[in-house]
């Protein structure tokens, strides 16, 4: 049966969720991914947080997706497609971040039916407003995960997108970026949709059971309608974050860590801002990158950890 000539979309106008009309538009020539297929139709859209069009506005002159490293096929047919998608300053990234991945990638492989087909690094842009960091307009965060990601044995790959924006970008709106890149454009992988989920440490899950920090909207739209991969961080009481957030425990997955390493980035910066080596923290790449421009030597390294923007992600 032919497509209808129009989609439904909700989405948020003036603090408020508005049902759209959109006309449906043939998708930009994107060759589809080698052993998928089209998704039937209207079943790659979720109730989004923002709209195509938007989406679509909000992307930089030049921008490619990056999709060299996403698989071409699932290697068990019988198991759902999954993304992981990390958003964070990443500056610098480290071993723990790219450790993630890794065990995300295992929990997924024996705890679930679902398979991982890429994972993503997404950097914050510089209207992300936490003193200490490499800005990421100059690109330095991109490109230190740029390094990490070409050294790293999983599918891991590093989205500018979010890096470009020119104001902040609420996670929600990152992941229906990917969804919409993933889903619509390139139609999902083996006739099927593709889980888009969020990849977190459950120090930023802690922050999401605290009030006034993000906004219910966000949460629904990210535990709610793509979930998450939480691994065990140091410090941090997941029990007690969980407790808060009970209407998605169902849509969240979380990853003990068998080897406990409290290193973040903050305590790396804190390192180079007292001229101490990272050596062993960072992948050798990146240490090299680091050293040659300089960078962390000078800056006020603040001690707070999630976003800050009140009342939204």
């Amino acid at each position: 049966s032919s497509q209808p000539a129009s989609v439904l979309i909700v989405v948020e106008t003036d603090n408020r969720l508005v049902r759209r009309q959109y006309p449906r538009r043939p998708s930009p020539r994107i060759p589809l991914v080698k052993g998928c297929q089209t998704l039937p139709p209207n079943s790659a859209f979720v109730a989004m947080a923002t709209s195509p069009d938007s989406l679509l506005a909000m992307t930089p002159p030049g921008y490619t997706f990056p999709d060299s490293r996403l698989r071409r096929e699932l290697d068990n047919p019988k198991r759902d497609p999954l993304i992981l998608v990390a958003c964070g300053s990443f500056s610098p990234v480290h071993y723990v971040h790219l450790q993630m991945f890794a065990m995300a990638a295992d929990y997924a492989r024996t705890e679930t039916n679902y398979e991982v087909i890429g994972a993503y690094l997404s950097p914050v842009s510089d209207a992300y407003k936490k003193k200490g960091l490499a800005r990421a307009h100059d690109r330095p965060s991109v490109e230190m995960c740029q390094l990490a990601a070409k050294a790293a044995r999983q599918p891991l790959m590093v989205d500018s997108w979010e890096a470009q924006q020119a104001s902040y970008v609420p996670t929600a709106i990152v992941l229906d970026h990917f969804n919409y890149e993933i889903n619509e454009l390139r139609g999902g992988c083996g006739g099927k949709k593709v889980r888009i989920a969020l990849l977190a440490g459950a120090d930023l899950v802690e922050t999401m059971g605290q009030p006034n920090i993000w906004s219910a909207r966000d949460l629904q739209h990210i535990l709610g309608d793509f979930g998450a991969f939480v691994v065990e961080r140091a410090s941090s009481n997941f029990d007690q974050a969980l407790s808060n957030l009970q209407e998605y425990k169902d849509n969240i997955h979380y990853i003990p860590a068998i080897i406990s390493n409290p290193m973040s980035s903050t305590m790396l910066r804190l390192l180079l801002k007292g001229n101490m080596s990272i050596e062993y923290h960072v992948p050798r790449e990146v240490m090299d990158y680091i050293e040659a421009n300089g960078l962390y030597k000078d800056e006020f390294v603040s001690a707070g950890k999630g976003k800050e923007v009140t009342g939204t992600s």
